[in-house]
């Protein structure tokens, strides 16, 4: 039996999958080096499962921040999945446990992945391949970072941030056709560049996220208003003011309007005596 070639989005899942999940490396080792045991690197990995949300926690802890401190700003790094749940609900629909489990891997890859989709079965392959992908690949190369530690040196030095931005931009090119497009990657972009001084580590992106729903929201407000048509009237076809207006003049009502180019009616037979099918009394 010949097995079928991977469509393209489980293609791109195993390849964002790979390259985010090489990343988690980087976490397991600083986790460690910020004090967390073994054990609760791999927890933390397992449990809160969010990129930006895990290295928030463990810098606050590095920094002698209190505990509270290091939950409020993973916290507030996490508020993005909210807002991905649900898009992906909608997209998706996820039925009994299958909604707990997408729950759990709505990350910014598996997202990604499945918005750069035009068919919505590769669009639930996407998301389910790159989300269960990334998590299983994160926490074994979490556990391979935690126990190396020190033996590795330098996470940052490996270039494994990287590979995780260059997988984004990947998946972000292909969807820049366009004049529109290509200004709100820009603006973003400049806002996450301005922001990255001054703010703790992912808020930059929470920015450019407000930054292109304020982009969306204004694009909305000056959207050109499409006249109604003659079969609809102002609003809708026959249910507003000029609806039955519209439709008593097709029917060829003078007192409506437009009737009066209408052709008369030819004269009634006497002998029908108003009959319309032809039979008198």
């Amino acid at each position: 039996m010949q097995l079928k070639p991977p469509t393209p989005a489980v293609r791109i899942g195993l390849s964002v999958a790979l390259a985010t999940g090489l990343y988690g490396i980087s976490f397991g080792a600083l986790a460690v080096a910020a004090g967390l045991s073994v054990w609760q690197a791999v927890a933390l990995s397992a449990l809160m499962f969010t990129g930006g949300s895990q290295f928030a926690f463990i810098g606050v802890i590095a920094g002698a921040g209190a505990g509270g401190a290091a939950f409020g700003a993973a916290t507030l790094l996490g508020v993005r999945n909210a807002v991905y749940g649900m898009q992906m609900n909608v997209m998706l629909r996820p039925r009994r446990w299958r909604r707990f489990a997408a729950a759990h891997v709505t990350i910014d890859e598996s997202v990604a992945v499945a918005a750069s989709q035009t068919d919505p079965a590769e669009e639930r392959r996407g998301f389910w391949v790159a989300g269960l992908g990334v998590f299983v690949l994160w926490n074994l190369f979490t556990v391979a970072g935690a126990l190396l530690g020190d033996a590795l040196g330098d996470p940052a030095a490996w270039g494994l941030d990287g590979a995780a931005v260059a997988a984004f931009l990947g998946l972000l090119w292909p969807r820049l056709k366009g004049r529109d497009p290509v200004a709100l990657a820009v603006v973003c972009a400049v806002v996450t560049v301005l922001a990255v001084p001054f703010v703790p580590a992912g808020v930059p992106i929470l920015l450019a996220a407000l930054a292109a729903a304020a982009w969306g929201w204004a694009d909305r407000r000056t959207a050109p208003v499409v006249p109604a048509t003659d079969d609809g009237g102002g609003s809708g076809t026959g249910g507003g003011p000029g609806g039955g207006i519209a439709a008593a003049a097709r029917d060829g009502d003078p007192s409506a309007g437009g009737g009066a180019d209408r052709e008369p009616s030819p004269p009634r037979d006497p002998c029908l005596n108003g009959r319309p099918d032809g039979r008198g009394e």
